[in-house]
């Protein structure tokens, strides 16, 4: 069953999917608690692609747990899945390991983890937690070792005959290539959606068929470890398979004792909603052409296993703008702890939380971001008075809260913009950062830095990590004493209007008055005159030259904030005051 798209128009996609889900657990398994999913594999860093595959779940599974339902969210760590490449930046000799489960890989150099699989986790981990995501992990390393899916995989091997029929449904059709959303991607997001198919676990594997026959049983070599093997025999009554890998190495084993393996993914996925009664999945893109996993495990999950397919929505790319290529180079794209450097957990969990599954959306790390706190901050100064719309307020409540927890906020948010501007002047120094802020509203002053924590910190951090150091800004040390000396007549006499105001208007409201003003006071008008076509010509020339005086650039920080940090007495000494 498929849970259709939301009419446009309609309001909080989590209330909707929660409804269905609700009514679905109680018609397969009434008592029992609502089981919601997500797979995530550790191949590599999870990336923010992969934290829709969690978000979406989660919060329909916050949604039920807040109406009073017991709920559980599973998080399958795919650890069992075999290594698949050596990713960039890591030594080549990695290569050796292809093909072993990915908790047999040596960890990355320098990683106080035990293994590859155990190392990637830890990153997602450490996020979930800062998210607020409440869930269950599973291991399929664990699972598989322990001998927990035994019955199962004996019962596919058994009906490996109807399984291979069923996918020779969709043998004939092939599968689309790509999805046709991805066609206008640009260069940076193709590249993160070839990430996001690959770090799903699934698309390239193999589905069984070998020319010995079709089984859906993939060991793991008993001499190098690899999935590099072929069963060439298996027979029902016994349970005796006999494989040969690549390597030379062959051997016959008691499958029902036997736990070096893994089903192959087309039969692995369905075998897991039945085994754990999953009512709700998502899936991504690259699961839902035909043929691919998640449509064939509909019929496998039915036919095989005797349960249902979970329902659950497709859904679509998560992209990225303006990732630096400082903190890119790791050969991956970004990944929630790139982002929770940058910005607070309530903005990134309401990214996710606004849009409805079916619909892309970028995350920021250019500039963007800053338009993007902006946002935020207004829905915030709707929500005080009473006037967002319940849409937009029930997003905002699941982005800064679950059932359980409400997540840390900045007691004093600060535009992100300006903190972000303040941090670029000041380097960061923590003085410095203090008095511009002191400054900048004295009816509210701010007296000590944890008031604009964490907002301050992850402002900083996207200062120092995402903006070019071309954009970086530089207060002159010295007045420009040749660019003072070619002022005219009219260009002296603003310069000297800005600084006999600045006492009078010292904080950023009357600054920016005051910047905005001089221009229509020259022009002899009232400073409270609504900007004309000419006037904000005047404006922008009067702007520049400040500009220039100040910082050597035709633009630069909002001005008003580059004034309070400069400081008065250092700005008239630069405008020649």
């Amino acid at each position: 069953m498929e849970i259709v798209a939301e009419a446009a128009g309609a309001v909080d996609w989590v209330s909707r999917f929660a409804d269905e889900v609700i009514a679905e657990a109680q018609r397969r398994s009434p008592g029992k608690p609502v089981v919601c999913a997500s797979g995530l594999s550790p191949s590599g860093p999870i990336h923010l692609g992969n934290l829709r595959e969690v978000m979406t779940p989660h919060l329909v599974a916050d949604e039920i747990r807040r109406r009073g339902h017991e709920v559980v969210h599973l998080i399958s760590w795919d650890d069992f899945d075999r290594f698949r490449k050596v990713p960039a930046g890591v030594d080549p000799s990695w290569a050796e390991h292809i093909g072993k489960p990915l908790t047999a890989v040596p960890a990355p150099p320098g990683s106080r983890f035990p293994n590859w699989a155990e190392h990637f986790k830890a990153a997602m981990i450490d996020s979930l937690a800062e998210l607020g995501v409440d869930y269950r992990g599973i291991s399929q390393t664990e699972m598989y070792t322990s001998g927990a899916y035994r019955e199962q995989i004996l019962l596919a091997m058994r009906e490996r005959a109807r399984i291979d029929a069923i996918l020779d449904r969709y043998r004939t059709k092939g599968r689309s290539a790509a999805p046709k959303a991805n066609a206008k991607l640009d260069a940076a997001d193709a590249a993160a959606a070839a990430e996001a198919a690959e770090g799903s676990g699934a698309a390239d594997e193999d589905d069984g068929t070998a020319s010995t026959g079709y089984y859906p049983y993939k060991p793991y070599c008993g001499e190098c470890g690899k999935d590099t093997t072929t069963v060439t025999a298996y027979d029902d009554e016994s349970t005796a398979l006999t494989y040969l890998c690549a390597c030379g190495f062959t051997e016959t084993v008691l499958l029902s004792e036997f736990d070096r393996g893994k089903l192959v993914w087309k039969v692995d996925w369905p075998m897991r909603w039945a085994y754990e009664g999953v009512h709700f999945e998502p899936s991504g893109v690259d699961h839902s052409s035909p043929g691919s996993s998640f449509v064939v495990g509909g019929q496998i999950v039915t036919e095989i296993f005797g349960a249902e397919q979970p329902i659950g929505p497709m859904y679509a790319f998560v992209g990225i703008t303006g990732m630096a290529k400082m903190s890119s180079s790791r050969g991956a794209v970004p990944t929630p702890a790139d982002a929770l450097a940058i910005m607070e957990a309530p903005l990134l969990r309401w990214m996710y939380a606004r849009r409805r599954p079916n619909q892309s959306f970028k995350v920021a790390f250019d500039a963007e971001i800053q338009r993007l706190y902006d946002e935020w901050d207004a829905l915030e100064a709707k929500i005080a008075t009473g006037a967002a719309a319940s849409g937009d307020e029930s997003a905002h409540d699941r982005a800064v809260r679950t059932a359980t927890v409400t997540l840390p906020r900045t007691p004093t948010p600060i535009a992100y913009r300006t903190l972000a501007s303040i941090v670029d002047i000041t380097t960061g120094h923590d003085e410095q950062t203090l008095r511009i802020l002191r400054d900048l509203d004295p009816r509210r002053p701010v007296t000590d830095l944890s008031e604009v924590r964490p907002r301050l910190d992850r402002a900083q951090t996207w200062v120092m990590t995402q903006l070019p150091a071309e954009a970086r800004t530089q207060v002159r040390t010295e007045p420009d004493k040749e660019l003072l000396a070619s002022l005219d007549d009219d260009q002296r006499e603003s310069l000297r209007l800005l600084a006999a105001g600045l006492d009078e208007n010292w904080s950023l409201e009357g600054l920016t008055t005051l910047v905005y003003g001089v221009p229509k006071v020259m022009a002899g008008l009232p400073p409270d005159t609504k900007p004309t076509a000419e006037l904000k010509v005047a404006q922008r020339s009067f702007f520049v030259l400040v500009y220039r005086l100040l910082i050597g650039k035709e633009t630069g920080p909002r001005l008003p904030t580059l004034l309070l940090a400069v400081g008065a007495d250092r700005l008239r000494t630069l405008i020649g005051g």
